[in-house]
């Protein structure tokens, strides 16, 4: 039988890839049909009953082109990353990546997002009062009270908003991305709580509860801008278990039963090969002389000091790009340098 075309080279990213990756980690997106026929079914346990299915929203590009930059990615993440998250997608469950500042932890979010075209990223930043509820939903009680005092034609829904979590969980055809930033910086009780929720692959919302009799079906806000839902019996069900990815700056560790039901992966530091990357991505200009003089120049300090985040890298090529460094004078520049390439941290 003739071939369709030239035998694919031994070390082609494609071919090399094993067959049950869906991301793969170099920028390219994955073909809507190809994705659908190949996705995996989850484990027994970890299948939820969520349903009628709904469709995946219409992608941020702006804020994915912010987040990854305007060209595509060339050079492969690293495999053993690219792996875990493609375990996490077949098992269903978390995925836990901590790594140093700047090491692509939350754009690793975006650029699975983004191959897989599985819409905007669900993004929930954690602080210390952060609770499991805030990432669920919020309703409005004061401003429901104010609209039934004013005999206002207002159904229950329009005052419950599902936060990150919750819209993660509804019943999408395909899961949604949730990036849970910085998880290290919460509340010792959060990651339990979230185990629940991660196990049940749902949650009641009590004021729906109440009024399912009347209103069975209530239509809420999401976190997408501008996009509603509808909630069934007062509870948010999950069909596709959402691609979480949790990132963590190593600050605190985290329960053994909360990492018992995650994976985890620690993101490399950038190599300088992937520092020309990330800049060619956002700037255009991956073997420019000025870019690998900046990047060798960062790589020398990043050895020094330790603790540079990659995108300290990008705020210098942009004064170089915009004219605004002060290049013609090297020590005044290695001066600035020096001050934008200021350590993380006060030690």
């Amino acid at each position: 039988m003739a071939s369709d075309g030239p035998a694919a080279a031994p070390d082609d990213p494609v071919t090399a890839d094993p067959p049950w990756w869906l991301f793969r980690g170099d920028g390219r997106i994955l073909e809507e049909a190809d994705r659908d026929r190949r996705w995996p079914a989850p484990p027994p346990w970890r299948t939820f009953r969520g349903g009628p299915a709904l469709p995946t929203p219409v992608a941020d590009e702006f804020e994915t082109s912010r987040r990854l930059g305007e060209a595509a990615i060339t050079r492969k993440a690293d495999p053993a990353v690219v792996e875990m998250v493609n375990a996490a997608i077949t098992l269903a469950r978390p995925l836990i990546v901590t790594g140093r500042p700047g090491s692509g932890k939350s754009s690793l979010a975006y650029l699975v997002a983004r191959e897989l075209g599985l819409g905007p990223v669900l993004r929930w930043s954690i602080t210390t009062r952060t609770t499991v509820n805030s990432g669920l939903y919020s309703y409005d009680a004061f401003g429901r009270a104010q609209a039934l005092g004013a005999r206002e034609q207002s159904g229950i829904g329009n005052f419950v908003h599902l936060g990150p979590l919750g819209t993660a969980l509804l019943p999408h055809r395909l899961p949604r991305v949730l990036l849970i930033d910085e998880l290290d910086k919460s509340d010792v009780d959060l990651p339990n709580d979230l185990l629940t929720v991660f196990e049940d692959g749902e949650f009641p919302i009590l004021e729906l509860l109440r009024v399912r009799d009347r209103e069975p079906a209530v239509t809420v806000h999401t976190a997408d801008l501008g996009v509603t839902a509808p909630v069934n019996d007062g509870v948010v069900r999950c069909r596709a278990f959402p691609i979480v990815v949790i990132t963590s700056n190593g600050e605190r560790d985290f329960p053994a039963p909360f990492l018992r039901r995650a994976l985890t992966i620690a993101m490399p530091d950038p190599d300088p090969d992937m520092l020309a990357d990330m800049v060619a991505a956002h700037f255009g200009d991956r073997d420019g002389e000025q870019t690998a003089e900046l990047i060798r120049t960062f790589t020398d300090h990043r050895e020094r000091k330790k603790e540079l985040a990659a995108d300290q890298l990008l705020n210098a090529v942009h004064l170089v790009v915009s004219g605004s460094a002060p290049t013609s004078d090297p020590a005044e520049w290695h001066r600035l340098l020096d001050r934008i390439w200021h350590r993380l941290g006060l030690g």
